[in-house]
């Protein structure tokens, strides 16, 4: 095989033959997206995952999301198409760090970011999404809440949310934190017609500069269905792309040429390729104490949002 379309061709033949569900977060490259069952965002891809038909699942992300796969679908093969694609904001914390800062905090509402590994999703309260996050903190029964790892998403949710005392604790994705406001100024100058949409993850120097702050789906979407003919997307790079082939009439900037997710990159389409083969990839493990356990800060997600 010597061009990507008849590497795709053969993922495609390979999947159905041995009926793979394959779901690629929107950060993946352009040329894995398009041989995917599914794409979004970490915890929809999980969704889709559990209620699809068939029993082999390979996510094209990182680790994190993999694992939210199988505590949702623990009846199926769950397969991690580059095993060293991890988070790094999910491993800010390991769970004595948190246990400690519970006790610091008695009776405060534990929220984790669902970018977070499974080990610490046992000992929290509830999950979030970046999507979730305003409405599930503003309907917790707590009015003390602990949120983790991301403080810029904390500081985000925060803002809306007033009437909560949230503790903030220092993490985050250090991509999306890396930018600054004066960036955030310089891309608004150097494009001023166009519409500034940004992730939560950003710091609030950018994020104040806004036009549109939400998660990644919530920024495709917004930018689809806009008048505007232009925007900045403040957000993983790969995003931009994405858009310039869903909006051709359309015109898209990155705030950064920095806002890159190397973990994501990790993932090539020959990677999809040798993992349906079963000579790459790694397949999720997760034991039902910890995979009950991270499910009932799931199921309060969901319960709440």
């Amino acid at each position: 095989m010597s061009t990507t379309r008849e590497l795709q061709d053969a993922i495609i033949k390979i999947k159905r033959e041995k009926d793979i569900c394959i779901l690629a977060h929107a950060y993946q490259s352009q040329d894995i997206l398009e041989v995917a069952d599914y794409v979004g965002d970490s915890f929809g891809l999980s969704q889709k995952a559990a209620k699809a038909p068939q029993q082999t699942v390979l996510m094209c992300g990182v680790r994190f999301m993999a694992e939210t796969v199988k505590v949702l679908a623990p009846e199926k093969k769950v397969l991690l198409s580059h095993p060293d694609a991890d988070c790094p904001m999910a491993r800010q914390f390991d769970v004595e760090e948190i246990k400690k800062l519970k006790e610091q905090y008695p009776g405060y509402g534990v929220v984790a970011y669902i970018n977070t590994t499974t080990d610490l999703k046992t000992i929290c309260d509830v999950c979030v999404t970046s999507a979730s996050a305003v409405k599930i903190v503003r309907d917790m029964e707590q009015k003390n809440i602990l949120f983790i790892p991301d403080c810029n998403l904390v500081a985000w949710v925060a803002k809306q949310v007033p009437e909560k005392n949230i503790q903030m604790i220092k993490g985050g994705c250090p991509v999306h934190a890396s930018i600054n406001g004066q960036e955030a100024k310089e891309a608004k100058e150097k494009h001023p017609g166009a519409q500034f949409l940004v992730h939560p993850e950003c710091v609030a120097d950018v994020t104040n500069q806004a036009d549109f702050v939400g998660s990644t789906t919530a920024i495709i979407d917004y930018a689809k269905k806009s008048d505007c003919k232009e925007f900045i997307i403040g957000t993983e790079n790969s995003i931009v792309q994405h858009l310039q082939f869903e909006c051709p009439d359309k015109k898209f900037y990155a705030l950064s040429k920095n806002l890159i997710c190397t973990d994501m990159k990790l993932t090539t389409l020959a990677d999809v390729y040798q993992c349906m083969l079963g000579n790459a990839g790694e397949e999720i493990m997760l034991t039902e104490e910890v995979r009950l356990a991270a499910k009932k800060s799931i199921d309060e997600m969901l319960r709440l949002g």
